[in-house]
């Protein structure tokens, strides 16, 4: 069976949720061999062989740390023409888009980006995006060289299938482009304990209605409530309610999680876009006829001031 790369995320050798989904995909078209680039392999390679891998290519260099994507682009190079793999996998980060598209011009490959799915086909291995602000879904293939496809959080659920994980050591030639671009310095982001929103199983959003920056806590009551991430419209970001980071929509951040629950959110074109792909979506909002009830799967007309509290009180009282 052919060999297929998957780029692995981590932090330290903790090995991200996608990376596992990937290997779930890989599975599907081959054999999984991940690329683990920098410091923790050893750790790693006991969650990734649990996932699949039956090899673990590693390489640590200062290179990876130091310098922005193109040691990294160097690296995953290295580990394709080492294999020579039927795909190449990467987790659809703005940091993995930007390698994998990199590394599709190096190899002179078609690439697929943001796919949802991911199954064996005759000719290559067939990508399903969302696509037209997630109203349609296609099915696409590369026609050119080894397909580079990066694949969105929460596309599929990581399956452990234990592999052999045989750790090996790549060796990296890094070109003079990888260390044009130096890092400066870094910022740790502030921890607020919840998931990282592209990434979680459940997301809490709210919108307009919220009415105001200190209303927010009651979304962030009933996202803890749940375990859940904290999201916001574009309308909540731009007043100032809650930051940037946290905007779901076409400008903002796209997620798909299990379930997406949506608070004072009237349902405008630019943010479906970025949620629309959720596998539940229930929605909150006092107008019976806000855009956003044509698409959910379970909606309730009402003031989110008085459901939401009710909501968080009933989920904790069930888990309690």
């Amino acid at each position: 069976m052919a060999e297929v790369l998957v780029y692995v995320d981590h932090v330290d050798g903790a090995v991200r949720k996608p990376t596992l989904e990937l290997l779930t995909l890989a599975r599907r078209i081959g054999e999984p061999v991940a690329v683990h680039l920098g410091a923790g392999a050893d750790a790693a390679a006991r969650t990734l062989a649990e996932y699949g891998a039956v090899k673990v290519l590693t390489v640590n260099a200062p290179e990876f740390a130091d310098y922005l994507v193109v040691p990294k682009v160097d690296a995953l190079q290295a580990a394709f023409e080492a294999v020579s793999p039927a795909a190449v996998l990467v987790p659809s980060s703005a940091e993995g888009k930007e390698i994998a598209a990199r590394l599709a011009v190096r190899i002179g490959s078609g690439i697929i980006t943001d796919a949802v799915d991911l199954e064996a086909g005759a000719e290559g291995p067939v990508a399903t995006q969302s696509v037209f602000a997630a109203s349609y879904s296609t099915k696409s293939r590369v026609t050119k060289g080894t397909p580079v496809i990066t694949v969105k959080p929460n596309s599929a659920a990581p399956e452990a299938a234990p592999a052999a994980g045989t750790v090996e050591q790549l060796a990296v030639s890094f070109g003079s482009a990888s260390t044009g671009t130096k890092v400066v310095s870094r910022t740790p982001r502030e921890s607020t304990g919840r998931p990282e929103l592209t990434e979680a199983a459940i997301v809490v959003s709210g919108g307009r209605g919220v009415n105001g920056s200190e209303n927010f806590s009651l979304i962030e009551g009933l996202a803890d409530s749940l375990g859940a991430a904290v999201g916001a419209s574009r309308a909540a970001v731009d007043a100032g309610w809650y930051p940037h980071t946290n905007q779901v929509g076409q400008t903002g951040k796209s997620v798909s999680p299990q379930l997406y629950i949506a608070a004072g959110i009237s349902g405008a074109i630019q943010h479906r876009a970025g949620m629309q792909t959720s596998k539940t979506i229930v929605a909150i909002n006092k107008d019976a006829e806000a855009p956003i009830f044509d698409l959910v799967d379970y909606g309730v007309v009402g003031d989110l001031f008085e459901v939401v509290p009710q909501l968080t009180e009933e989920v904790k009282s069930r888990k309690g």
